[in-house]
């Protein structure tokens, strides 16, 4: 007898799960069970599993019977002509999801031509395996598996027109950029996606060769005439915020120009740009440290007998200023009020991002890189026919990473930008690379991408045919501007003593084992003194029993609160994270004994 389970439940057994299956199979593709039932018969475990609950992943499968699909081409007429609609074809069986489970005991066919009589499934599209973004890669079936799947990540970073009502949203760390186009070699998924009504991305001319060594590895050099034409601009937005938060006692915050009574006053300067209601002005030029929301708190702490009598001076300086490193124009300023209904004001900044050094760059094939070099056009070099390249790519990135997808599309593009048209670059059903090439050809231009190239500096002639073509770049949200990060002196962390963590707190730049190594081999070992002592501390140890002794600054004398005031205390430097260890040993009753040595 063979097991049944009904989602996971046992509700019986059975004596042909054979029969049994196929006759619940023909059953749902008559339309007589629902389509949302799938079965499943394990023949180790000798168990029949009917699953209908929510949350499985299906797909759907064109149905084969005796090596012919059932989506003929009489059906094909009538989905063209409107007559027979999707849920019709999944209850006359079809078509038909499967879950993962029922997957197991069929055999699907890719496409048409594969079919046998042993299939029981064909696919819908061979690129249907594909996701959303994925499916956005053009020529992906030249390309290995795993940049496929990089150049789907990359699109989800890259800059491009997210909403359309971006001029009143409050979005965090939002990026615009300001000319997008839709791109010459496309998908059928650019279609179905309305991609045209959001693209992210431009269309350039990209040229694959060396430039001087500035595009080594992965970096890129960029035309600088192509950035003062627009390439790769785009405006950078962030909100700030500030409410009028209600505490106990009838305190609330307020949202004003601070008096210099006001404990934590900053300078007159810093709040230049605030108006008569402490907020500022749209289109006003801010940098760091300048305040955009003037503010102030009642005390933190405050006794039963204060709050009768609080004067200004008691008041604290709690504005919203404007992030170190953070510089821009205010764009947009809104007054309301939060679910509780206290005043809340947000303010948004823009800051115009022009391609510089070190901003990120990438094609839809997961070929990533930062530019290396800005060139001034007159020095970038020019084919022929006096056309630039907007962007140079390094010929080392491909062979390794296998994209050659990447340089197909080079060929497609120059191939619809001459021609007027798109390229249809669907995985596994696009234009052939053949006809392509042929259109090329006969277009005037060699049929292998290649031509010849002058040197932009001395004008000779480059002996080597340079491959050029067009491209869709996407230009990443990872900006040099929003990572650009240095410190000198600044804020520490009060346990530790240790600077501060991350570029919004000004914080400091680790500096590791390895880092350590580099100062090494490059003979600046000296400068490790200066870097490792961050948290340098002299605290006074007692000779005799090993411990941290005590230093009394008013009377000027040390002493051990163990030996007495007669043992013997020497002052040493230690790391203030050390001296921290050694007080945790002691809580844990673990004695840390401290044995100096004479440094003579």
């Amino acid at each position: 007898m063979t097991d049944v389970y009904l989602t996971g439940r046992f509700v019986g057994t059975i004596t042909n799960p054979v029969e049994f299956l196929t006759r619940i199979v023909e059953e749902r593709r008559k339309g007589v069970i629902s389509s949302n039932v799938n079965v499943h018969y394990d023949e180790e475990l000798d168990e029949l599993h009917v699953e209908n609950g929510k949350g499985r992943l299906r797909r759907p499968l064109i149905v084969v019977r005796d090596g012919r699909p059932m989506f003929s081409e009489g059906v094909m007429k009538k989905v063209e002509e409107g007559q027979v609609s999707w849920e019709e074809l999944v209850n006359t069986g079809v078509v038909e999801y499967l879950d993962a489970a029922e997957e197991e005991s069929t055999l699907v066919a890719f496409s048409e031509e594969y079919l046998t009589p042993e299939h029981t499934h064909l696919e819908m599209a061979p690129f249907d395996m594909f996701g959303l973004c994925t499916s956005l890669v053009p020529y992906s079936n030249f390309s290995a598996a795993q940049k496929v799947n990089t150049g789907s990540k990359n699109q989800k970073q890259a800059l491009g027109f997210y909403a359309a009502n971006f001029m009143v949203r409050m979005d965090m760390d939002v990026s615009l950029i300001y000319t997008p186009q839709r791109p010459i070699v496309r998908t059928i998924m650019h279609k179905l996606s309305n991609y045209d009504k959001h693209p992210s991305g431009q269309n350039i001319v990209v040229a694959v060769m060396s430039y001087r060594g500035y595009n080594m590895d992965d970096a890129t050099v960029l035309n600088k005439g192509s950035i003062d034409f627009g390439f790769g601009r785009s405006s950078y937005y962030r909100p700030a915020i500030a409410e009028e938060l209600r505490y106990s006692g009838g305190l609330i915050d307020e949202i004003c120009i601070p008096d210099k009574e006001v404990k934590g006053y900053k300078s007159e300067h810093d709040y230049r740009f605030l108006e008569g209601d402490g907020i500022i002005f749209p289109e006003a030029k801010v940098a760091e440290g300048d305040v955009v929301i003037g503010k102030t708190s009642p005390p933190r702490f405050l006794s039963s007998m204060e709050q009768y009598n609080l004067a200004a001076e008691s008041r604290r300086e709690s504005s919203v200023a404007m992030r170190h490193g953070e510089s821009g124009i205010i764009d947009l300023v809104i007054i309301t009020e939060n679910g509780e209904g206290n005043k809340l004001i947000q303010v948004k900044v823009r800051d115009q991002r022009c391609p510089e050094i070190g901003d990120k760059f990438t094609s839809r094939h997961g070929q990533k890189g930062v530019v290396g070099l800005i060139v001034p056009k007159a020095d970038m070099p020019f084919t022929a026919s006096g056309i630039v390249p907007d962007l140079i790519f390094s010929p080392h990135s491909v062979p390794t990473r296998m994209t050659i997808a990447h340089l197909i599309e080079l060929i497609g593009g120059k191939v619809g930008a001459l021609a007027g048209r798109y390229i249809d670059g669907t995985a596994f059903d696009a234009e052939p690379e053949e006809a392509v090439r042929q259109e090329l050809l006969a277009l005037g231009f060699r049929d292998n991408g290649v031509e010849t190239m002058y040197n932009g500096v001395s004008g000779e002639q480059f002996k080597v045919g340079i491959f050029i073509g067009n491209m869709y770049y996407l230009k990443l949200k990872h900006m040099v501007a929003n990572k650009l990060h240095s410190r000198a002196r600044g804020p520490v962390q009060l346990l530790t003593r240790q600077p501060t963590e991350g570029r919004a707190k000004e914080g400091g730049l680790r500096l590791g084992e390895m880092e350590k190594d580099t100062f090494v081999a490059h003979g600046a070992a000296l400068l490790l003194k200066e870097r490792f002592d961050s948290d340098k501390t002299r605290i006074p140890v007692c000779e005799e029993c090993g411990l941290v002794a005590v230093y009394d600054e008013f009377k000027k004398r040390a002493y051990c609160p163990i030996c007495g005031d007669n043992a013997e205390i020497n002052f040493i430097e230690i790391p203030y994270a050390f001296k921290l260890i050694l007080d945790e040993f002691k809580s844990m009753c673990i004695y840390p004994k401290l044995v100096l040595k004479n440094k003579y």
